[in-house]
């Protein structure tokens, strides 16, 4: 279990929440087949941070694996004045190395459904992952909803392949990709080579599981009364698969997307991409005799993994009773115009979303494409793979140490304004860099994400951006190539863009993001599907660098930063 601290002032004034974790390596059972796990506590998922606006967070983490660094990413937490805290591997600090003991702190300064996960290699596939949820402050903004109760629910891919195997065959001549999941988790628990929703088809490929309730696979139970409104929560920290999850019998109503409120709107199924969070509230206005499945299926890739289930229990009705309908059935992977009806129908709520500035100081276009490297597959933005640097951005920079990465800015544009997003690349060679966007402070900054065509003919894959340090505004989504008379689609009579921090690329398609570049310190910008990002898929962006104080050396004991320390008699550590 997770060792918290901290206890809370009945005044409702803000608290230090303090947590001592250990990472490690263990065998667990996810889907039923046992295999190692990168795990906190000896649990998995990893413990539940619960806090209140204003709060303060402090985890103290212990590095117990054998071999390996780690860092831990506070998805959606801003770090405004701690960006070193932020927890990305040659951007905000050094890895902590096997046996040191790393202190994050940082505040929790804005309400939301959020989550953390490892940032090194791939270690969120790994299992290093968990939930963070910030509740308004007692004497703070009141949430523009009501709920009698309310239930989180981290949704993950599996593989029984580690990810040691396919961080080498990402890396290999001849490419090996990683495939399709084995499963589909809901707060770490799916089934393999089994279905809970056999008994619904007497031609079912797989067998019904048979569980007594108690096993590590065994499904999610929600406890609920009938009449009462909840408040369900959903994180998705996919690897690889996009998702859609609905309520047998229920439909619900979208409140809140990454820790910003919405417009409300009721609707039977939600979307939710890699590194996406929402909350949805549902009314347990059903036949109370009667237990319903929540189903989560694949989106936007052929789909060869079940769904996750999990299970709306009505009490006093006995968990082990089954639905009598199958669980919903999950759209067809492919209907993008079902999927982008979804995302144009979140808008921001008036009244907590400010409409964004009118108009831009910079814009850049990154396109998205899939290229070669003296043989390897790789990931390129405006034809260049990022390749970390040892050296952390946010200590380069603010120390000066201008050799510790290329100093020649990357390019705002697409290398050929003539490529063709529709057809694989003419010539698919890439260059690897490790450049950054120096962004003017304060200034607003528009960036157009383009898709295009993999190496493959005829196929474009859905790409969901995560940006660290800042929430960005949705101007819109686009098919085909962006144009420059483009911005009307922003312009649409009434619609209220919506503050986020990951949005989504639909195939062959373009997102716009608008955001202030207000919140000093070096940021990754990144596909948020763990191999992409692994072969290169991504940006860093810096601003007001020069407004930090001194960034903790503990954070920087390796590369040239280390080295500097250490030549003052300092020698940096973890």
């Amino acid at each position: 279990m997770a060792m918290c601290l901290a206890t809370r002032a009945s005044s409702g004034a803000a608290t230090t929440l303090h947590y001592k974790w250990v990472v490690e390596n263990i065998f667990w059972s996810p889907d039923g087949q046992q295999n190692m796990v990168m795990a906190i506590n000896g649990g998995f998922p990893g413990p539940n941070i619960t806090a209140k606006v204003g709060d303060t967070v402090e985890v103290e983490l212990s590095n117990n694996l054998n071999t390996e660094g780690v860092v831990i990413h506070w998805h959606g937490i801003r770090q405004f004045t701690t960006p070193w805290y932020d927890g990305t591997a040659s951007v905000s600090q050094c890895v902590i190395n096997p046996g040191q003991t790393f202190l994050y702190k940082f505040k929790v300064d804005k309400a939301g459904t959020y989550f953390y996960h490892g940032h090194y290699g791939m270690q969120r596939e790994a299992g290093l992952y968990g939930s963070l949820i910030v509740e308004e402050g007692d004497q703070g903004q009141k949430e523009p909803f009501q709920y009698d109760g309310e239930f989180s629910l981290l949704l993950s891919d599996w593989w029984h392949q580690t990810v040691y195997q396919q961080e080498v065959g990402l890396s290999s001549d001849p490419f090996q990709w990683i495939n399709e999941p084995q499963s589909l988790l809901i707060n770490g628990r799916g089934q393999y080579n089994c279905s809970l929703a056999s008994r619904y088809n007497s031609s079912a490929a797989l067998p019904e599981c048979s569980l007594g309730g108690g096993e590590q696979w065994a499904p999610n139970v929600l406890k609920v009364l009938p009449n009462k409104t909840y408040r369900l929560r959903i994180a998705s920290t996919t690897s690889l698969a996009s998702l859609n999850l609905a309520i047998g019998g229920h439909n619900v109503t979208v409140v809140e997307a990454d820790g910003n409120y919405v417009q409300p709107f009721s609707t039977t199924d939600v979307d939710i991409y890699s590194g996406e969070t929402y909350s949805v509230l549902f009314t347990t206005n059903q036949n109370p005799d009667e237990n319903y499945w929540i189903s989560v299926g694949v989106r936007g890739r052929l789909p060869q993994t079940p769904q996750a289930l999990a299970l709306v229990n009505y009490l006093p009705n006995h968990a082990s009773k089954f639905p009598t309908s199958p669980p919903p059935v999950t759209p067809q992977w492919d209907d993008y115009n079902r999927s982008k009806a979804f995302s144009n129908r979140i808008q921001g709520l008036e009244g907590t979303t400010p409409p964004p500035p009118a108009d831009y100081d910079r814009r850049i276009m990154l396109l998205n494409t899939q290229n070669t490297i003296d043989g390897l597959t790789v990931w390129a933005i405006n034809n260049v793979s990022l390749s970390f640097p040892p050296t952390p951005y946010l200590g380069a920079l603010k120390y000066g140490i201008k050799a510790a990465f290329d100093q020649t800015p990357p390019p705002d544009t697409f290398p050929d304004c003539r490529y063709d997003i529709m057809s694989p690349p003419a010539n698919p060679n890439a260059t690897t860099g490790n450049a950054i966007y120096t962004l003017d402070f304060n200034s607003t900054v528009d960036v157009i994400l383009q898709n295009a065509n993999t190496l493959q003919p005829n196929d474009s894959e859905i790409h969901p951006w995560h940006m660290h340090g800042h929430n960005f505004w949705v101007l819109g989504y686009g098919d085909g190539k962006f144009q420059r008379g483009d911005e009307k689609l922003f312009e649409k009579a009434g619609r209220r863009p919506p503050l986020k921090n990951t949005a989504v690329i639909f195939p062959f398609g373009w997102t716009a993001l608008r955001f202030v570049a207000d919140n000093p310190g070096a940021w990754p910008f990144h596909c948020h599907i763990e191999p992409h990002l692994h072969m290169g898929m991504g940006v860093v962006i810096a601003e007001g660098v020069e407004f930090l104080a001194d960034v903790p050396r503990e954070t920087l004991s390796c590369g040239l930063t280390g080295m500097m320390f250490s030549g003052n008699g300092e020698e940096g550590h973890n």
